[in-house]
């Protein structure tokens, strides 16, 4: 009887432990998915949050190249070539950095892939498309990269956090 009690405290400290880890990642994996006249184009990527701190110009600072989330570099995986922000993009996998500024952004679209996120190599850049910049109305507490505005074979993709939207349009070729 006290062996089947401790098997099972132990079972349910594993479950316990394995929730938990999974449940409160500072920074968990995120999915943005389109479809593209039946052509798919996919973004992982962490989402970091603001957790009290000043992102913009602080955190993700302004100048230098950005991972564009957290943990793993953010990937680019696309079945069909597009042209992004007028820049032809083949089909292929990708890692997406970003170079912020409180000007206007660049998207950066790098050839490297499988890396950390923070294994930038500019020499791998495909190319640095400016992005379209607003304010949003309150404050993203998350990081997200999301498909808006999609039309058959035209989306725009868009990065928020804190009180930044940045976007650039996608085209399927």
């Amino acid at each position: 009887m006290l062996h089947r009690s401790i098997a099972s405290l132990a079972c349910t400290l594993v479950l316990a432990a394995s929730s938990f880890a999974q449940g409160n990642k500072p920074s968990p994996a995120e999915t943005a998915t389109v479809s593209l006249s039946g052509h798919t184009v996919t973004i992982n990527y962490s989402a970091p949050s603001m957790r009290g701190r000043k992102i913009m110009g602080e955190l993700v600072p302004y100048g230098k190249v950005w991972r564009t989330g957290a943990n793993e570099a953010t990937s680019l995986k696309t079945d069909v070539a597009l042209k992004v922000g007028g820049t032809a993009v083949p089909a292929g996998s990708y890692t997406l950095y970003s170079l912020p500024d409180s000007s206007g952004w660049m998207l950066i679209i790098n050839k490297q892939t499988g890396q950390f996120g923070t294994e930038y190599n500019q020499e791998q850049d495909l190319a640095r498309i400016p992005m379209q910049s607003k304010k949003l109305s309150s404050p993203q507490e998350k990081m997200s990269i999301s498909f808006e505005n999609t039309h058959g074979k035209s989306t725009e993709l868009h990065i928020k956090w804190e009180n930044t939207d940045v976007s650039v349009p996608v085209t399927a070729q």
